[in-house]
């Protein structure tokens, strides 16, 4: 498939236009112009590159690509390694973040509430932009030490939880990867608890005099699996092949 034709697909899916973003969506490095096999991941590290290329891929497709607001322009470094790959072995390279996370149908925050088991998934009102908080209701009320072993045991990643009890947490808010900041707007939205994958010094404060049970699970965590589900549908609706790898990172 045209390299044209798939991007045609994702920005149709995603609608990157409408996001203001810290970084360019889309097509960030140009290869092939024909696509025949796609790497997914959460990051495009240059182990992550390195398996593309060992993996006779023409195409990655990531959350966390390149170009991003304020970092230093100068292709020196690690930057110039990466690039020289890239462009060495004419792989494309396509980033989505923000409209990734926000996604309603294969985004972070809904891909993390269906591995959750959660229903009645929705964007919390009055939060920018749409999506970047998402909530749901558990099918099955648990109370936040049960709910921190279900999330450990299903992203396997060992949690920083606080400010847990128990009493039955039914509906949650989510923000993956960096999201701490929105612990206020959880506690606003009236949830009885709230997902992210980092944790900050001052979120713990929040959690605790808020009292609103708190989960950190790791960014890298937490992330994997828009991309994964978007690698999927692109794979179902277009015939191109795609194969999801994960590259273990315990941030």
């Amino acid at each position: 498939m045209l390299r044209t034709d798939v991007i045609a697909i994702l920005d149709g899916w995603l609608q990157p236009q409408l996001v203001q973003d810290y970084c360019p969506n889309g097509l960030q490095v140009e290869g092939r112009s024909d696509i025949q096999h796609v790497i997914t991941g959460v990051t495009a590290s240059q182990q992550l590159i390195d398996e593309a290329v060992r993996l006779g891929a023409d195409t990655l497709l990531v959350h966390h690509g390149y170009f991003w607001k304020g970092e230093d322009a100068r292709v020196i470094g690690m930057k110039q390694r990466r690039l020289k790959t890239l462009l060495a072995h004419d792989i494309n390279l396509i980033g989505y973040h923000l409209p990734l996370d926000i996604h309603p149908e294969f985004g972070n925050n809904a891909e993390l509430l269906r591995l959750l088991g959660a229903s009645s998934v929705d964007a919390v009102a009055d939060v920018s932009p749409p999506g970047i908080l998402m909530s749901g209701r558990l099918q099955s009320p648990k109370s936040g030490y049960e709910l921190a072993d279900a999330i450990e045991t299903i992203l396997q990643r060992t949690l920083v939880a606080v400010a847990l009890n128990e009493q039955p947490i039914s509906r949650i808010a989510v923000c993956t990867g960096g999201g701490q900041g929105f612990i206020e707007h959880a506690v606003d939205a009236g949830v009885d608890a709230f997902i992210t994958g980092e944790v900050s010094e001052q979120t713990i404060h929040v959690a605790r005099e808020c009292g609103i049970q708190f989960f950190a699970a790791g960014h890298h965590a937490t992330e994997r699996y828009g991309v994964k589900a978007l690698g999927e549908r692109l794979q179902k609706e277009s015939g191109v092949r795609v194969d999801f790898v994960d590259m273990d990172n315990p941030a």
